[in-house]
C-alpha cells in the first residue's frame, strides 16, 4: 500500500480515485491486522477464472468507498452535518465491509443452498442435516468484529463507538436513516465504487458510470432527506441500468456463475458431512468463534480453498470429488441451458420457472438414463435483478411490512421549485418509472463432468432443450 505523509495524515494512492487522504485516526484503523485481513478477500470471489485482471480486493474496494464519501461529505459543507458526524461516516464507509467471508456472498449464503436432490424429490425445500444455526450474515459479523477485536476497536475509540459504527453501516434502526443511505441504499457509496473497480478489472465498460455529475448534484432537503438535483437524472437513470448490465455481463457470467454455484453446492455438502469440522466452521456459533479471537487471520479465501482441495484430493464422495476437482482444474460446469430474461415482477408464471419445474421432474431420469449422479446437475437462479429496489406498483401494505431501514431505499430526485425530493419511481417520463416493474430473471441448469463426451453432452442439451418449450 503506497502511501506518503500529509500534514493532517497519510495519502494513499489509488487506480479509481487518485489521492485518497486519511487522518491519523483512519490510518490507525487501516493498519490494523483485522483490516489488512480484507487485502485476502477478493472482491469478485471467483470472477478472476473468466476475468484475468479480477482480483482486486475489499481492502482496496473498502478505500474507494471511504473517499466516494470523503467526496459527498465535502459537497455537504453547507448541510449542518457536525465534525463528529462526519468523522462517523467516514469510518462507516472504511469499515462497512470488514465483515466478509472468504469468497464473501459465497460462503455466507451456504445455509440458503438447496442441493440438487432437494429440488427433485423436496419440490425446492432444503433439508440441512444437524444445522441449526445458520452464518449471520457480513453486516452482523462486521459489527461482531469491529467490537471484539481489540485492535479495531481501540483504533476506533472503543467498544460504544464500535457500537455507533456498525449502526451505521447496517442501518440498525436508532442509527440516521438518511445518513445510512449513503452506505446501504441505490444510491450508496458502495455501489458507486464497486460499479467502476469491477468494470474497470474485469475490461468491460458496462459499469462506467459518471461519478463526478453524480456526487456534485447530491443534497440534503431541509427535512433531512438525501437527493440527486434533477439536472443529474439521466446520470441517475444511467447508473441503475449500469448495475443491471454489470450483473448481466460480470456478476452473473455463465462461467463464473457455473464455478461459484459449483463451490456452493461443494461447501454445503461438506459442511453437512462433519468430515471437515477442522476446516470449514460447523454454524454461526462457531463462525463467532472464529471472528471474535485470533483466528480471524486466516479467515481469508484461502480458508475455503483449503477446503476445496483436501475434497478433489481426498474425499470419497463422488460427486463432491467432482465439485471440487472442477474447481481445482479448472474445469467449468457445462451450461446446459438458460432460459429467463426481462420480465414483469407481477408474473409468476414464467418461461424460467417453468423450466425450473420441468428440471425438477425431470433430471432424476435424465441423470439414470445418461448413468450420471443427479447431483452432478446444477439448477440455479440468481436473485432477480430490479431496475430499483421498488417499482411503482409497490402497494401501501407492502411498504408498511418492511423495517424502518429499508424503507428508503430508492434513489430521491429534487425537483425544479421543490425543496423536498421525489422518488425516481414516480416521475413521469423517467426511464426508470417505466422499467420499475421489470426484472433481470433467469434460470440455468450445469452438469459437472470433466470427462463428458460432445456427443453425449449434446444429446443431454437437445433432451433439455425441450423441457424450455412452450406447450403446444
Amino acid at each position: 500500500m503506497a502511501s506518503s505523509r500529509s500534514p493532517s495524515g497519510r495519502v494513499v494512492n489509488d487506480n479509481i480515485h487518485g489521492d485518497i487522504a486519511l487522518t491519523d485516526a483512519e490510518w490507525k484503523v487501516v493498519n490494523t491486522a483485522t483490516f489488512q485481513r480484507l487485502r485476502s478477500l477478493k472482491q469478485l470471489g471467483m470472477g478472476h477464472l473468466v476475468y484475468p485482471n479480477a482480483t482486486h480486493s475489499r481492502f482496496a474496494h473498502s478505500l474507494g468507498v471511504f473517499r466516494i464519501m470523503c467526496r459527498v461529505l465535502g459537497n455537504l459543507d453547507h448541510s449542518g452535518l457536525d465534525t463528529e458526524r462526519k468523522a462517523e461516516l467516514r469510518q462507516a464507509a472504511l469499515l462497512h465491509d470488514i465483515g466478509h467471508y472468504p469468497y464473501s456472498h459465497l460462503m455466507e449464503r451456504v445455509g440458503s443452498v438447496t442441493l440438487t436432490e432437494e429440488e427433485v424429490t423436496n419440490a425446492g425445500k432444503k433439508t440441512i442435516s444437524g444445522q441449526v444455526d445458520e452464518y449471520p450474515d457480513h453486516e452482523e459479523l462486521g459489527r461482531h468484529i469491529i467490537q471484539s477485536q481489540a485492535d479495531i476497536c481501540k483504533a476506533l475509540g472503543g467498544k460504544k463507538q464500535a457500537q455507533k459504527i456498525g449502526a451505521l453501516f447496517s442501518r440498525l434502526e436508532g442509527a440516521d436513516q438518511q445518513l445510512s443511505k449513503l452506505i446501504h441504499s441505490s444510491l450508496d457509496m458502495d455501489r458507486l465504487d464497486y460499479l467502476l473497480r469491477d468494470a474497470r478489472a474485469a475490461g468491460v465498460p458496462y459499469g462506467e458510470i459518471d461519478l463526478n455529475y453524480l456526487l456534485n448534484s447530491i443534497r440534503i432537503s431541509p427535512t433531512g432527506m438525501l437527493g440527486v438535483d434533477e439536472k443529474a437524472l439521466a446520470a441517475a437513470e444511467h447508473f441503475l441500468l449500469a448495475r443491471v448490465f454489470m450483473h448481466r455481463v460480470v456478476y452473473y457470467h455463465k462461467t463464473t456463475y457455473g464455478f461459484e454455484e459449483a463451490c456452493r453446492q461443494l461447501l454445503r455438502r461438506v459442511r453437512d458431512s462433519d468430515r471437515y469440522n477442522d476446516l470449514l466452521a460447523r454454524d454461526g456459533n462457531h463462525i463467532n468463534e472464529i471472528c471474535g479471537g485470533a483466528d480471524l487471520r486466516g479467515f481469508t479465501d484461502d480458508y475455503v480453498d483449503r477446503v476445496i482441495y483436501r475434497a478433489a484430493r481426498d474425499d470419497q464422495d463422488p460427486v463432491i470429488q467432482t465439485l471440487a476437482a472442477c474447481l481445482v482444474e479448472r474445469c467449468p460446469p457445462r451450461l446446459l441451458l438458460e432460459v429467463g430474461g426481462v420480465e414483469e415482477k407481477i408474473h409468476s408464471y414464467t418461461p424460467a420457472t417453468v423450466f425450473r419445474q420441468k428440471c425438477r421432474d425431470g433430471l432424476v431420469d435424465l441423470a439414470k438414463r445418461h448413468r450420471l449422479n443427479v447431483g452432478q446437475f446444477l439448477l440455479c437462479g440468481p436473485k432477480p435483478i430490479k431496475f430499483e429496489e421498488r417499482g411503482s406498483l409497490f402497494s401501501r401494505a407492502d411498504a408498511e411490512k418492511l423495517k424502518p431501514e429499508e424503507r428508503e431505499e430508492l434513489i430521491m430526485v429534487f425537483r425544479k421549485g421543490r425543496s423536498e425530493p421525489q422518488s425516481i419511481v414516480d416521475i413521469t417520463g423517467s426511464i426508470i418509472k417505466s422499467l420499475s416493474n421489470q426484472v433481470f430473471s433467469i434460470q440455468r441448469l450445469y452438469l459437472v463432468d470433466r470427462d463428458i463426451k460432445p456427443d453425449k453432452l449434446e444429446r443431454i442439451r437437445g433432451e433439455v432443450r425441450l423441457w424450455a418449450q412452450p406447450p403446444k
